[in-house]
Formats: structure tokens, C-alpha cells, sequence
């Protein structure tokens, strides 16, 4: 799941949160040779974890825990839910990483004890750094991503006129290919009593139609939580670019928040730069179980847990391995460097050293994932 917000800016579409996606220009890391390739786990005869190995996209090295900036300081406390998630699929896995042992035995220990679980970690799991493979740099791009949460109605009110529609019950039967485009749709009235929820911003409703995913926070309280049922396979078009190209925002303006203020700015042509976009995005209600706090369910299929959960690469990060990420926070010289699961994936997020940080739901979620473009490292956690 690059970000979604990076296809916005770039013109790569990404689904991927069941699938969730969100800033800069996607930078694809992608080398021209390919290394032989070692599978994670393929451990020697003797069982114990091999020094190095590579992947398509990757190498790796193991190193000790003393190479991980900030391990002493994280508060593994706070990831230790998002491994439990991990742990809910990896022990029914069958492959070459034997995860069952090390899934077992954490059930065994108290999700308070931070000191206990930073020995369960160090006792039963080697470290390796990760290399992109193409240039064997250390380094690679972070990029953020969020899930919406927007206020909305069930009903069209005099505040909520923004529909968000479900996949046509006509073109269950019979799809065009392509379907019409995005303005052809709004005009058409193929869509009408599809509408499943409505909101008051057509901008946020198509970032969260870029997103995959969102929830949406009713009059009563209550919690809609939308996923992803399908486009009309008409190509992506960045409405950033349709932006700097007007001359409306320079390229190092382009984010989520200089996209919202220019509409605010210009509300009688925010309907000329949406249908720049000829894609659209059908969504689908989703059972709404634990309310706001829930994460949206990633590709691993648990829910992700903000700040403690990633997209990455597979060819470089196995699907719900433990990953410690190092890299600074927003455009800023603050540190980020804590624990994380690798529980989501996306389109665009490509190469060894790669990630997508998963900042949460909402709007302080949305201003951090919609900034966050740095570089970072990467270290893999794999069984011994």
C-alpha cells in the first residue's frame, strides 16, 4: 500500500488498505539487475540465522542490537499489540520462516512489560540491516499515509451533499470497459440510489476515494467504516499536476493541504480540477467493530495500528515481519525510531529500503501522513 497520496502527486494509483494510502513525488527505487536471491528463513542445516542473504530488491546483514539508534528508548509496550495482530496470522503460516515458536511463546508474556518484551525480542531474533540492491545504500524514501475519518449523514441534508456511492448494481451484470469517466458518471444519473453515505467536502470525498478506504462519523455517533469495492478502469490522473500545471501551486507546494486550501480558495472550479481525474472509486460498508480507534484491515488481513504499522515492499520485507525503522518525523530533525510491524502493501511502494508509516485516522493523521516524505533505514527482525 507508494502512499496514496503519492499517486495523487505522481500519477501512480495505489489500493491497497483493504487497504488504506500520501505525499510527495514517488521516487521508484527500482535497480536494473537483480541479485540471486535468498529467502528469509532459508537458514543453514545447522538451524541457525544465516549472516546475510539478499531478495530481489535487497540485502541483508545481520548486525547486533547495539546498530539500532533509539532501541533502548522505544516503549515497546506501545508495538507490541500490532505483533500480537502479527502473530494472529504468521503462527498459522506455512513457509520458510518458521514464526509458530516465537508467536507461542509471546502469548505468554504481559503487553505491559516493556522491559520483558525487549528481551523476548533480543533473545529470540537476529537484526539485519537492509540494503537497497541496486546501489547498496542504507538509505531509502518514508513516506505517510492515513485513513480519513470524515463527519457525514446517511441521508442528503442541507450540510452533507457530497455523495459517496457503492459499485452500480447494473454493472454487476453487464460492466462497461472502460466505464465512463468520472464527469460522464456525475451527469449520467447511472449513479443515482447508489449513494451510500454523504459528506460536506468533495475534496476530502476524493482523497478518500484515492485513500481506498475511510470511516465516516454519523449525527448519531456512530461509525461508518467504508472500504474499497471497485473503479471504472478508467487511468489515474493526478489533479496536483493539473494544478502546478495551471501555474496554481508550485511542485514543492504539492500536498494534501495545499490541494484542500486552493479549493477553499477557489470553490467554483473544484468540480473542473476533480474531473481532471477520470478515475472513480466505488466503496462498500465494512463491519464497523471498535469504533474510531480501529485501524483500517491491511493486506496481511488484521488491522493496522497507528504508528506501529507499514506497507512495504514483499520482495524486500516479509508480510507481517517485526521491522525497527529509523528516520526523522515530518520535514523536521525529530527522530523517528521505534518498532514496527509490516502489515500493509501498496502498488508504489517499491525497493528494498521503503516504507509507507501508517500515522492513524482523521485529521492530525491526515496533516503528518500528508507531509511526510524523508529519507530512513530500515532493520529486519527474522526468528533465529
Amino acid at each position: 500500500m507508494a502512499s496514496k497520496f503519492e499517486k495523487l502527486l505522481s500519477g501512480f494509483y495505489r489500493h491497497s488498505l483493504a487497504s488504506v494510502f500520501l505525499v510527495g513525488i514517488l521516487v521508484l527505487v527500482v535497480g536494473c539487475s537483480v541479485p540471486p536471491t535468498r529467502a528469509p528463513g532459508n537458514y543453514s542445516s545447522s538451524g541457525s540465522a544465516p549472516s546475510s542473504y539478499s531478495s530481489q530488491v535487497a540485502t541483508f546483514s545481520a548486525v547486533s542490537w547495539q546498530a539500532l539508534p533509539g532501541w533502548r528508548e522505544d516503549d515497546l509496550s506501545k508495538a507490541w499489540p500490532a505483533w500480537l495482530r502479527s502473530c494472529e496470522v504468521l503462527r498459522k503460516k506455512n513457509g520458510e520462516i518458521n514464526w509458530r515458536g516465537v508467536c507461542s511463546q509471546a502469548n505468554t508474556l504481559p503487553a505491559r512489560d516493556a522491559q520483558g518484551i525487549r528481551q523476548y525480542f533480543e533473545n529470540n531474533f537476529q537484526v539485519y540491516e537492509v540494503r537497497n540492491s541496486y546501489n547498496g545504500s542504507d538509505t531509502g524514501l518514508i513516506t505517510g499515509y492515513y485513513e480519513p475519518l470524515l463527519n457525514g449523514s446517511l441521508t442528503r441534508t442541507s450540510t452533507y451533499t457530497v455523495p459517496l456511492y457503492a459499485y452500480p448494481s447494473a454493472w454487476k451484470r453487464s460492466k462497461p470497459i472502460p466505464g465512463p469517466t468520472r464527469a460522464q458518471l456525475l451527469s449520467s444519473g447511472v449513479l443515482n440510489g447508489s449513494e451510500i453515505a454523504w459528506v460536506e467536502d468533495p475534496v476530502a470525498a476524493a482523497f478518500m476515494q484515492i485513500q481506498g478506504s475511510g470511516k465516516i462519523r454519523l449525527q448519531d455517533g456512530r461509525i461508518l467504516r467504508l472500504g474499497f469495492a471497485g473503479t471504472n478502469d478508467q487511468p489515474f490522473q493526478s489533479i496536483a499536476q493539473w494544478l502546478i500545471e495551471r501555474k496554481e501551486i508550485r511542485r514543492n507546494q504539492a500536498s494534501m493541504q495545499s490541494i484542500s486550501e486552493w479549493a477553499k480558495r477557489n470553490p467554483g472550479q473544484v468540480t473542473e480540477m476533480l474531473n481532471a481525474n477520470p478515475r472513480f472509486v466505488f466503496f462498500k460498508e465494512l463491519p464497523s467493530d471498535g469504533g474510531a480507534e480501529v485501524g483500517p484491515v491491511g493486506s496481511l488481513g488484521v488491522p493496522l495500528t497507528p504508528e506501529r504499522s507499514i506497507a512495504v515492499d514483499l520482495r524486500s520485507i516479509p508480510i507481517g515481519a517485526p521491522v525497527f525503522l529509523a528516520t526523522n518525523k515530518l520535514l523536521s530533525t525529530e527522530s523517528i525510531q521505534k518498532l514496527v510491524m509490516a502489515q500493509d502493501t501498496g502498488n508504489a511502494i517499491v525497493g528494498g529500503v521503503r516504507a509507507d508509516f501508517f500515522w492513524g485516522s482523521g485529521d492530525a493523521a491526515a496533516e503528518l501522513a500528508g507531509h511526510m516524505k524523508q529519507n530512513g533505514k530500515m532493520w529486519l527482525l527474522l526468528p533465529r
